[in-house]
């Protein structure tokens, strides 16, 4: 885990995304990014000298109608002291069976977003984690790019005036190798997605693209990433050392 605390800990550091007293809530999927993510914030605190607290929070989105299993994050939340948060929801049913979506991520992703805000202020957090990574940025800036036809990503972080909580996410210098290695290293139970689009959306069409050209072009995402903090876009500026004082 030392890699992705490196990271995490620069994350925090230069976008100021944790202070004294934050209670932040972790949005906890099950899957490999929001474990690491949960398990690295734990650790943090015992040495990088902020007092904050940690609920964990996983919304579940009862696919089929059928409740997920995630007692794997029951459990580590158990054995760290983490006060955890499950929450059964129609997620599933409205986007598939009554909605019946082609394009069923950006519905998903929108009630998933209100559903983790409502959660977030009911446990009385001021903050709410998402682990979002390095690869995950670079996919969603050429998303926007190609798809959309803007320049634009989401931001490290971001104050969500209408909810009055800010949205922060502790893993974006961390690649998703190296959370997948940490995960591996760890021994953290995976809870498997059962989402009946995961693996065949426009996202992973991106992803394998960009898996493709960093192949044949070592450091190819590594350009468009210092592309977009050159570029200070969507608050991604590199911060002089004097601003971060």
């Amino acid at each position: 885990m030392q890699k992705i605390l490196g990271c995490m800990r620069k994350a925090i550091t230069e976008f100021d995304l944790i202070e004294n007293g934050d209670r932040v809530a972790v949005g906890v999927s099950g899957g490999k990014d929001s474990l690491v993510m949960l398990k690295g914030l734990i650790q943090l605190r015992d040495f990088i000298g902020i007092d904050y607290d940690l609920v964990a929070v996983t919304l579940d989105p009862c696919f089929g109608g059928v409740p997920g299993d995630y007692s794997p994050v029951e459990r580590l939340c158990e054995e760290n002291g983490i006060e955890y948060i499950l929450e059964r929801t129609r997620i599933g049913e409205i986007v598939f069976d009554v909605r019946k979506e082609k394009h069923p991520c950006s519905l998903c992703a929108k009630l998933r977003r209100g559903a983790l805000h409502k959660a977030t202020q009911t446990a009385g957090c001021n903050k709410v984690a998402l682990g979002h990574h390095f690869n995950d940025a670079v996919e969603t800036f050429v998303m926007n790019l190609f798809v959309e036809g803007r320049i634009g990503c989401f931001a490290p972080k971001s104050y969500l005036d209408r909810r009055d909580i800010t949205v922060i996410r502790p893993l974006v210098f961390a690649t998703e190798s190296e959370i997948k290695h940490a995960a591996y290293r760890n021994g953290l139970e995976i809870v498997k997605s059962k989402c009946p689009a995961d693996g065949n959306t426009k996202r992973e069409e991106i992803k394998r693209a960009l898996a493709a050209q960093e192949k044949l072009d070592r450091g190819f995402t590594d350009r468009i990433f210092g592309a977009m903090r050159r570029a200070g876009i969507d608050g991604w500026g590199i911060k002089e050392e004097e601003d971060r004082k």
